[in-house]
């Protein structure tokens, strides 16, 4: 059986997108993401804007089954719904996700349809870009799989600091549409790509140079503990008590540490039920302490209420969280999917979003801008809190993913966020991965997932402005646009060039 050549570049499409996710965490081959985009940006060389939209739709559909695979996890194994509607939802979701690449090849598509060498340097690279912005922005975005975290661990790490993952995605884009015009063009017309990739090079190893931080202060020692508690038990408000007791008992057995930091909801209550014993025993520790636990306006029924972390030092300090998970913590467009909930057991998933910008927290005698789960994804949220703060601290329930890629490539965002931040991050997780990573993104602790364990070690409170919390993604969105402006300039020359002829 033969294939027609539109049929080849579909199935490329597809193999390329299943490929993808395999640059990420856990399995770090970074050198695919630019092997799988290449396979999709020659299978647009000469396709119609359909054609282009249609591979773009592949590749997406394919990289989301694989990449975000374990929303089946958390809807079936903890959120108890059936297994043929969970695959179904991962699979329309996987769908939504798809429409970003074929937007954009559909887009790409639209220029320059003389010249593909040039729409693969300065028009697809962009609107990938952009694409990956607008899916991180749009219906309370999802940030996921961003091409930029799949180079952590890679000589373009220290570009993270000036441009963020952004403006990662970028250059790895840039390149690869300037590796593929190389490729596909001959003789003197390849001097183009030449000067481009030398022009990435040279910009990538000058990233290196300047440093845009430094130490404050002595290191501090903190301790994670991870307890591993399990979602049955968490959320029966007879074990409550118990679950705060063992958090109690392990952390007062530690001396010598400064900060002593619990999961995300360690405290399944809420503040108010809190005894003020258990309080002052805390207050009595040598350490600070920050742990997640529940917060409500009153008792009243209808109240509104948040997922919250508490610091507990010289003085209380509360954070609510602003990004909420939607249909884990809140129901979007609750008048039309209130019958998703009927197949749905996940507690306290009515919750209201907190404010931003919050001020740190001064524990163990640092500034500690603090973020609640998946908000570390969402570089607006880290950032709100800088340049104020010394010391990043995320926590964490990642029991909702199960053993699943998820927590691995939450683990790989945090260490972006270390490095655009140019601070150290305290992650605490209720069942792995908990870590302490230092301002170059680099994991000087790890627990191992599924065990109760306590992490010790020490972080480096850091001071001073990275560009990218000074400018955020406006930087790479504005070269973004520069770089379309001539696509559009290119595109009206060429339609002139055609008339005259």
């Amino acid at each position: 059986m033969r294939f027609s050549g539109s049929a080849r570049w579909i199935t490329a499409a597809a193999v390329s997108g299943l490929a993808y996710p395999l640059a990420f965490a856990p399995f770090d081959l970074f050198w695919l993401a630019p092997l799988a985009l290449a396979a999709l940006y020659a299978s647009w060389w000469r396709a119609s804007a359909q054609q282009a939209a249609l591979q773009g739709f592949v590749f997406g559909l394919a990289t989301a089954l694989v990449g975000v695979s374990w929303i089946y996890v958390s809807l079936n194994q903890y959120g108890n719904m059936p297994a043929p509607l969970a695959a179904a939802a991962v699979v329309v979701f996987a769908a939504l996700m798809a429409l970003y690449p074929a937007l954009v090849g559909g887009l790409q598509a639209c220029f320059l349809t003389a010249r593909p060498a040039l729409r693969c340097m300065i028009v697809i690279p962009p609107l990938w870009v952009l694409g990956e912005w607008l899916r991180g922005n749009l219906l309370s975005g999802f940030p996921w799989l961003y091409l930029g975290y799949s180079q952590v661990d890679t000589p373009l790490a220290p570009l993270l600091p000036i441009a963020g993952t952004l403006g990662v995605s970028l250059w790895v884009a840039l390149g690869t549409g300037t590796l593929v015009a190389f490729v596909r063009l001959r003789g003197r017309s390849r001097m183009l790509p030449v000067t481009v990739l030398a022009g990435l090079a040279v910009f990538a190893a000058l990233a290196r140079i300047p440093v845009f931080v430094q130490p404050s202060g002595e290191p501090i020692d903190v301790a994670l503990v991870q307890h591993n508690v399990s979602l049955r038990d968490k959320w029966q408000s007879h074990k409550a008590n118990a679950i705060a007791r063992d958090y109690l008992a392990d952390s007062e057995a530690l001396s010598d540490v400064d900060l002593i930091v619990w999961p995300e909801a360690a405290l399944p209550v809420y503040l108010d039920e809190v005894d003020s014993g258990f309080v002052a025993r805390l207050q009595d520790h040598e350490a600070d302490f920050l742990f997640g636990l529940l917060v409500r306006d009153s008792p009243a029924p209808g109240a509104a209420y948040y997922n919250a972390a508490l610091g507990v030092g010289a003085e209380a300090a509360l954070y609510k969280k602003h990004q909420l998970v939607p249909f884990g913590e809140y129901l979007p467009m609750s008048w039309l999917l209130a019958w998703i909930l009927e197949y749905l057991s996940i507690p306290m998933s009515d919750f209201s979003p907190g404010p931003l910008p919050e001020l740190p927290m001064q524990l163990a005698g640092q500034r500690i801008s603090v973020s609640i789960c998946y908000e570390d994804a969402f570089t607006g949220v880290v950032n709100a809190s800088l340049p104020q703060a010394q010391i990043l601290a995320n926590i964490s329930e990642d029991a909702w993913f199960g053993d699943s890629l998820a927590p691995h490539q939450r683990l790989q965002m945090a260490r972006a966020r270390a490095l655009e931040t140019g601070r150290p991050m305290i992650r605490s997780s209720n069942n792995g991965f908990s870590a302490l990573i230092d301002p170059k993104g680099e994991v000087l602790e790890l627990a191992p997932q599924f065990v109760r364990t306590v992490v010790q070690g020490s972080v480096q409170p850091m001071m001073g402005t990275t560009p990218f919390v000074r400018y955020g993604n406006l930087p790479v969105l504005g070269f973004c646009v520069l770089l379309l402006a001539v696509g559009f300039w290119q595109r009206a020359e060429a339609s002139r060039d055609a008339l005259s002829q």
